[in-house]
């Protein structure tokens, strides 16, 4: 039977193994890093140190961390939320829309996404990358990766892409609501941890090539002098959950984690504020983590387990983990609204 739906919307994920095995997750992470605007180096160079010296020494670790956040019924933490994610934003739409989920990297692939898409002739169709802050290697690769596929098409309707959310307030108000259900004035202090980027990659923003970026990147980027500063928009979105839940600044800092290899990331590094807050005397820390709109490997594993068990060999009690967004219906509507607008 032929669809009603006029317009599609494409969630776009990171992705995730298959399975939590070597093989699976072998593939997914060559696929992953191997992406130019991830690891931003040089073909040749990139592939000598991807195939030949990260996959291989980290697949099998991996795939036994995946194994230990993998539900034996739902599968990945992260394809499990998507999917809710896809399904309840459909509800919501209604049949004049079709909601399809892809992944950056691996299963169900963006080609395969778009390829269904194509054969239902849509008026339109809009790109909402699950990344509330752009960045080149995340939100800017799933818009190359859809523009690269969609050329090939001999129609193409309009097309629209969501850059970035970072401030948007009904996504912040569903952050903060979820850090309310935590006692917060019971924690000693809060912790802002976002995923980590090379910083070579922050002035990159910058078509001239003339802005060159602290290891700390700065707060004011977003307002002063480049909108799609990474950094600038981790600010702004933790100031915006700050300001909600109304927290005083010398009771929250901002981290960023999942550093890979010796070059600079973008500090400091969630590890080094464990350490230095454990010093300060600090016992118990609430920890956000913005960047990601569903529980994943990072939130379960290395903030839940790794930093955790870090904190506590440091002297420290407890490290308590804010709940992501997940299948909360006011994110699906935080969802509804940037389909919707203009």
């Amino acid at each position: 039977m032929k669809t009603k739906a006029k317009k599609g919307v494409l969630l776009v994920q990171l992705g995730t193994p298959d399975a939590p095995v070597a093989q699976d997750v072998h593939r997914y992470l060559t696929e992953f890093l191997m992406d130019p605007r991830v690891m931003d180096i040089p073909y040749l160079g990139r592939s000598l140190l991807v195939k030949g010296i990260i996959v291989p020494k980290r697949a099998a670790a991996s795939a036994a961390t995946y194994a230990t956040i993998w539900d034996e019924v739902n599968g990945s933490p992260l394809m499990h939320y998507s999917i809710l994610q896809q399904k309840m934003l459909q509800e919501q739409l209604g049949e004049d829309y079709h909601v399809e989920l892809a992944m950056r990297y691996q299963n169900p692939s963006i080609e395969s996404a778009l390829k269904k898409m194509e054969g239902m002739f849509l008026d339109s169709i809009k790109v909402i990358p699950l990344f509330p802050q752009y960045a080149s290697a995340t939100t800017g690769s799933v818009i190359d990766k859809v523009m690269e596929i969609m050329r090939q098409w001999q129609y193409i309707p309009s097309v629209s892409f969501v850059s970035n959310y970072c401030e948007d307030e009904d996504m912040v108000a569903t952050f903060a609501e979820h850090g309310l259900r935590h006692d917060i004035s019971s924690f000693d202090h809060i912790l802002f941890s976002y995923h980590g980027l090379p910083v070579r990659q922050l002035g990159k923003v910058d078509p001239s090539g003339e802005l060159s970026c602290p290891d700390s990147g700065c707060d004011t980027c977003k307002i002063q002098t480049n909108p799609f500063c990474y950094v600038s928009q981790c600010y702004a979105t933790t100031r915006a959950i700050a300001n909600k839940l109304n927290l005083p600044k010398d009771k929250y800092s901002v981290c960023f984690q999942s550093r890979l290899g010796k070059t600079p990331w973008i500090q400091p590094y969630t590890s080094d504020a464990l350490h230095d807050l454990a010093k300060e005397g600090k016992k118990r820390l609430l920890v956000f983590s913005p960047a990601f709109v569903a529980d994943c490997i990072e939130t379960l594993d290395e903030i839940q387990v790794e930093y955790a068990n870090e904190f506590k060999e440091m002297g420290g009690e407890e490290v308590a983990m804010v709940e992501s967004l997940n299948d909360d219906p006011r994110w699906i509507q935080t969802l509804k609204k940037l389909v919707l607008s203009n």
